[in-house]
């Protein structure tokens, strides 16, 4: 295909973060409790600490985005911080957002907003957390409480950050309480309880968002890796992997945007689901390097909710090699180049992570385009940062590499 693909003059073009990823010291926070239980240490092998200490750095990470050509930026609001006990919202915490929201706007930077990006409150938790009988309403006081944030110069709100990730982790949860260990813990499967509750409280927060205010567009975001029949499963077998998956992005249908999030693929055999293959490149998650998971989960999607816009809301790479950063993510787009020209709605591209950050368990894994120093929290952007840039500042997503050093 032409490289001089011109992009709508309003496309998204972003990175995207996480509150307890990069700002620290979230000690309200059910994974902060997580961390330092001595329950699935196989898995907490690192705490999240000061994480990349943006709650206080917001600022140097917004002027360095902005620098580099970005125009958008998705950041999470922590509800353990704004609702710290039940009932009880920090009037300095939402203010603390709505600065973020403001200082945003004056580098020239759309903000996207998170509000559940995998944490709760402790105390949410400790109640029976997304299992609770009045979880979908606790979620939807929150969203309400939250509002001054958003009240003004947000135009998109993600309400729950890949629900298909949070009902999974139930379901290791429930699995290693029970008992078993983190490897046979049944990682494949989804905690249907909390899938039930957590699509009842986006619709709640859509509800109380379009209420308040009706000129933000709402949606969530699904985590999609398409399934490869191999090893003679045929692809009914892949169509059952999937099934649970689906059920996430059929809820969309019907809401303003779905956020798509793919980083690689996955394999499935007459017995379910299979590790990576031998010799297949990996990344430092142990996923396999495949850039054509980007294009392939916006043509899944597509097909699943026709009709409904689709923003990329996360996708990069887990590298400490920034050549082959560019080089996944310039695959990657070019699946989503290709689908644009096919007539695919898409509305923006945020790439997964603006901060090396704390990845839910390790700093091992960094995805960032900014590399931070875990002692002194300089950040260090790093050749990729620039490239992606400039790549959506010239409109015409020529991904060659030749200006990224």
């Amino acid at each position: 295909m032409s490289p001089t693909f011109h992009l709508p003059d309003d496309f998204l073009w972003g990175a995207s973060t996480a509150a307890h990823q990069i700002e620290g010291m979230n000690v309200n926070s059910d994974f902060w409790a997580h961390e330092h239980s001595g329950l699935l240490q196989e898995r907490f092998t690192d705490m999240s600490g000061d994480a990349c200490d943006s709650y206080h750095r917001w600022r140097e990470d917004m002027d360095l985005l902005a620098g580099f050509g970005f125009t958008d930026y998705r950041f999470s609001i922590e509800w353990a911080r704004i609702e710290p006990a039940p009932g009880e919202f920090s009037n300095a915490e939402i203010a603390h957002y709505r600065r973020m929201v403001e200082g945003a706007i004056e580098r020239g930077l759309r903000p996207m907003l998170t509000l559940h990006h995998f944490t709760v409150p402790r105390w949410f938790d400790e109640q029976g957390g997304w299992e609770s009988e009045n979880a979908v309403g606790l979620f939807g006081r929150f969203v309400e409480a939250a509002a001054p944030i958003f009240a003004s110069n947000v135009d998109r709100i993600c309400t729950i950050n890949e629900p298909n990730m949070v009902a999974r982790f139930a379901a290791v949860r429930k699995a290693v309480l029970a008992g078993n260990d983190w490897e046979n813990s049944g990682t494949g499967g989804y905690d249907e309880p909390t899938t039930v509750a957590l699509i009842k409280a986006h619709r709640r927060a859509v509800e109380v968002i379009r209420s308040l205010t009706p000129h933000i567009q709402v949606g969530w975001s699904v985590a999609i890796a398409n399934y490869h029949a191999v090893d003679g499963a045929d692809m009914k077998a892949a169509e059952l992997a999937s099934r649970t998956r689906d059920i996430f992005v059929l809820a969309a249908a019907g809401d303003q945007w779905i956020g798509v999030q793919a980083y690689t693929r996955a394999f499935v055999g007459p017995e379910g689901q299979l590790p990576v293959p031998e010799g297949a490149q990996k990344t430092l998650t142990g996923w396999e390097y495949y850039p054509p998971a980007l294009g392939e989960s916006i043509r899944t999607v597509a097909r699943l909710v026709p009709g409904t816009p689709i923003i990329v809301t996360e996708n990069g790479i887990a590298e400490s090699d920034d050549t082959r950063r560019i080089a996944y993510t310039s695959g990657a787009l070019q699946g989503l180049r290709d689908a644009l020209a096919d007539g695919v709605d898409i509305r923006g591209y945020y790439h997964w992570s603006a901060l090396d950050n704390y990845e839910w368990g390790s700093y091992l894994p960094t995805f960032g385009l900014i590399a931070v120093d875990r002692k002194t929290f300089e950040r260090k952007p790093k050749p990729s940062a620039a490239w992606l840039g400039a790549a959506g500042q010239s409109r015409s997503l020529d991904l060659s590499s030749e200006n990224a050093n």
